[in-house]
């Protein structure tokens, strides 16, 4: 199974010199399994770049799934800018979170109001599909591949999801926090000894604490998660907009003295699983 990063940024894109190596497009990972499925964990920004990337591909037609771990904007403004999507004979189904107060096909199709874009959803000429889905509910996809979603804390709601190809596992866990002084148990016994676990670290520890209403974790919490979950690979990801590529380079090399399979995920980073290290 092959994980590729395409945004890893949070909150707003923050293109420039000073995130050049790291990427500031925001959350958007890709996922193919060796049976052919094409998974996409959020459409933010990172998803124009993706689709670029498989159009140059060559396929003749692209089918995939899009699982949303919430509707917050920098999950879901890329959407309208990936390009498969305005290609007939292509289809996508998207999944999110079913809720009480609102529609996840209505709430995708607020952002392509003539207000803010000079076309709609409904002129997409591919084949997509909006699909709800509820917490704990597991997605069937082909012969070997399942999706599970777990719901975590965070402001309006958002999924964490655990996607399993046979023996393989990876854990995408982005905006959520934890309570105060522990760790979430549902999101450690979620990642249990899965093969990489994908965490949001957009706060440090002395951050998390003065801005509880934000709804993100620390780069620590992620540790403390890999650790009490005992995953093989943890990815830090969901990075605040002030954090620079020299910054970040710089903890990345103080925390792998703490986990030494941790590392920062990175815009065009594929990370192969099984092999002894991530490879771009």
């Amino acid at each position: 199974m092959e994980v590729t990063f395409w945004g890893v940024r949070g909150s707003i894109p923050t293109p420039g010199p000073e995130t050049v190596r790291i990427g500031g497009n925001t959350s958007c990972v890709e996922i193919d399994t060796p049976d052919g499925d094409l998974l996409i964990l959020d459409a933010g920004t990172g998803i124009r770049p993706l689709g670029l990337a498989l159009q140059s591909r060559g396929e003749e037609r692209v089918i995939g799934h899009i699982f949303l771990s919430h509707t917050h904007w920098d999950h879901i403004q890329g959407l309208p800018f990936f390009s498969p999507a305005r290609r007939r004979g292509n289809r996508f189904t998207i999944l999110g979170e079913k809720r009480v107060d609102e529609r996840l096909e209505r709430v995708l199709a607020g952002q392509y109001m003539d207000t803010y874009l000079p076309f709609s959803l409904k002129e997409m000429d591919a084949d997509i599909l909006i699909k709800e889905i509820r917490d704990g509910e597991t997605v069937v996809l082909g012969e070997n591949t399942l999706v599970t979603a777990q719901g975590m804390d965070h402001p309006g709601g958002s999924f964490a999801y655990r996607i399993r190809w046979r023996d393989v596992a990876v854990v995408y866990a982005t905006d959520l926090r934890h309570p105060a002084g522990v760790l979430d148990q549902r999101l450690v016994d979620f990642s249990h000894e899965a093969d990489l676990l994908i965490h949001d670290a957009h706060f440090s520890p002395e951050e998390v604490e003065r801005f509880p209403d934000w709804g993100h974790s620390s780069w620590g919490q992620a540790i403390a998660v890999a650790k009490a979950a005992q995953v093989r690979q943890l990815a830090l990801f969901h990075y605040s907009p002030g954090a620079t590529d020299e910054w970040l380079e710089a903890l990345e090399r103080q925390l792998q003295a703490e986990f030494p399979h941790l590392f920062l995920s990175r815009e065009g980073l594929t990370v192969r699983l099984g092999a002894a290290a991530p490879t771009a």
